[in-house]
């Protein structure tokens, strides 16, 4: 375990060094905020929750095991596919593998020290926010002191399970596949997955569980409540252990916690063993270059946007190849096209007419909250593809650098070759769901104009806080929105959304109701009116041209440095 340790030693050091720098404690204090912020949100619903479940007579204490069954599923379900990942980047894909695998250490010692880097890694976000889910049992089903050590107890060998599992996949996988190959496959896969369970649970509409008239169905639902898990999967067991501890039964509880830490030592004993054998022989093979997904040839592109002048073309058709040769990305793009789906699918089956308030009120409500909720959708897209197209340029920035463009320029390119896919997405959205809305055509103009307004803001704070704050040193430029650079976008460009909401709120339900009652505007109101629209469109033009100054000035600075 002493060459272990050595191995662990520059993650451990790097981790404090990290800690103890001074210019990192206004961005710890912030991400603290905010991550407590988050825990305090998860603990408060899952109260309440329960809470509302112990009124339910006869049904409460049923539904509240089913949810936490449910929830221990999902738990480990996400440690599986995270452990995936995080095994394949730690255990193939890391760039200090070629020297450590040099030393004079044998290969299942490197993989025991990586395995546990891989298992902190992948395990301590999600343990973190599902530790107030679990707090919240112990406080509404007023368990003892022992329920909140079985929390510990049986988290800890189920992190382990899943991640000793995940790496004994990807042992094996990887004799037959590259390993960079196999992570594209299984992000892609996984999100295919998690696409269709959620669109089969979508389908399923179980808003009609709330509707008087389906109580039957709903009767038959709650009879399959009770119905035990599969013994055999590990999370069956830490159900079984924390059920038990909540009702004071330690001897089970501790038996269920048993099997679990035995499941997880015999499966460290045996990744391990597969380790000692294949290890070595897998990363000598991840090292081979992997093949394209797609093939495109360059004159083809070329011909298709010969109509661009200068530089932009080339700068064009390198971004596009660039995203096609990253599968990561690419196969994101199905994701968000079954969420859109998905979320057009809901306002189709909005039960507006059931609704004590006036239709007509109601949908154009809905209406302008709708504008809103784009907006947030735009900016969970322009988080994941614009924000790191900065970052994505890597070692390679110096060539962009060097070349007889300004960085303006080169900042502008990036913008409009992301401004009009998402122009175009933001506007077929507010469109077909004020369609099936039947909104009026003063909320279908005003929906289309905000968004056409709010896009270039949310586009150029990504371009311009992508390129204050690069990462051209990351492995994964994706993971770039995780940082501080990330966090400030994302708080700016709600921000940004949030005060042009507030800004035509007002206006926009006077000009409504006005239209309801047949009244005409006073000469305030519209004066009001034209006020909050003007100071909306001076804000999306400054959040056009600010951010951008501000990234050109901040990658200048950090370039010449």
């Amino acid at each position: 375990m002493k060459q272990v340790a050595i191995l662990l030693s520059p993650r451990l050091l790097s981790f404090r060094n990290k800690g103890f720098a001074k210019d990192r404690s206004i961005k710890f204090i912030l991400f603290a905020g905010i991550g407590l912020s988050f825990w305090a949100g998860i603990f408060a619903i899952c109260y309440r929750v329960l809470m509302y479940f112990q009124r339910v007579e006869g049904l409460g204490n049923i539904l509240a095991s089913k949810l936490l069954s449910m929830v221990l599923l999902v738990f480990f379900s996400l440690l599986i596919f995270s452990s995936i990942l995080t095994s394949l980047s730690n255990l193939y894909l890391s760039r200090d593998l070629a020297f450590v695998h040099s030393l004079p250490v044998p290969s299942e010692k490197i993989f025991l020290a990586k395995w546990i880097e891989s298992t902190i890694d992948s395990s301590w976000m999600v343990v973190v926010y599902t530790i107030p889910v679990f707090i919240s049992y112990g406080i509404v089903f007023n368990a003892g002191p022992f329920f909140y050590a079985d929390i510990a107890l049986t988290l800890f060998p189920l992190c382990i399970i899943a991640s000793a599992l995940s790496s004994i996949l990807v042992l094996a996988t990887v004799i037959i596949l590259p390993a960079s190959r196999i992570r594209s496959i299984f992000v892609f896969l996984g999100l295919a997955l998690l696409v269709i369970l959620y669109m089969t649970f979508r389908l399923l509409r179980p808003e009609r569980l709330v509707n008087p008239e389906n109580f039957a169905s709903l009767l038959g639902y709650l009879n399959n409540l009770s119905a035990p898990s599969s013994p055999l999967l590990p999370s069956t067991w830490a159900f079984d252990s924390l059920k038990a501890a909540l009702a004071g039964d330690v001897s089970h509880a501790l038996f269920n916690t048993s099997l679990s830490v035995s499941c997880a030592g015999f499966l460290i004993f045996l990744s391990i063993l597969i380790a000692r054998a294949v290890y070595f022989k897998g990363f000598s093979k991840s090292q081979a270059s992997m093949g394209l997904f797609f093939h495109r040839k360059s004159n083809k592109l070329d011909r298709l946007f010969s109509f661009l002048p200068g530089p932009a073309k080339p700068f064009v058709v390198k971004e596009i190849k660039t995203f096609l040769r990253d599968q990561a990305q690419w196969s994101q793009i199905f994701l968000i096209g079954a969420l859109i789906v998905i979320y057009t699918y809901n306002f189709s089956v909005l039960p507006i007419e059931q609704s004590p308030i006036k239709t007509v009120y109601l949908q154009n409500l809905l209406s302008f909250l709708n504008v809103a909720l784009a907006a947030f959708v735009l900016i969970s897209i322009a988080a994941r593809f614009v924000f790191p197209s900065i970052s994505i340029e890597g070692s390679s920035f110096w060539i962009v650098r060097s070349a007889p463009i300004p960085i303006r320029t080169f900042l502008w390119i990036k913008f409009f070759i992301y401004l009009f896919p998402l122009l175009i997405l933001s506007e077929i959205l507010i469109i077909v769901t004020n369609l099936l809305l039947n909104v009026t055509p003063f909320m279908m103009y005003l929906s289309i104009t905000t968004l056409f307004f709010l896009t270039p803001g949310v586009v150029s704070l990504g371009i311009g806080l992508g390129a204050a704050y690069p990462d051209f040193n990351s492995e994964n430029p994706a993971h770039t929105v995780t940082g501080f650079g990330g966090l400030v976008f994302m708080i700016m460009s709600a921000a940004y959304i949030g005060a042009v909401i507030v800004l035509e709120a007002g206006p926009v339900y006077t000009i409504f109701m006005s239209g309801i009652r047949d009244e005409s505007l006073s000469c305030f109101q519209l004066l009001w009116i034209i006020g909050s629209f003007f100071t909306a469109f001076v804000i999306s033009i400054l959040a056009i041209i600010l951010p951008m100054r501000f990234g050109e000035k901040r990658l200048i600075g950090g370039f010449s440095r």
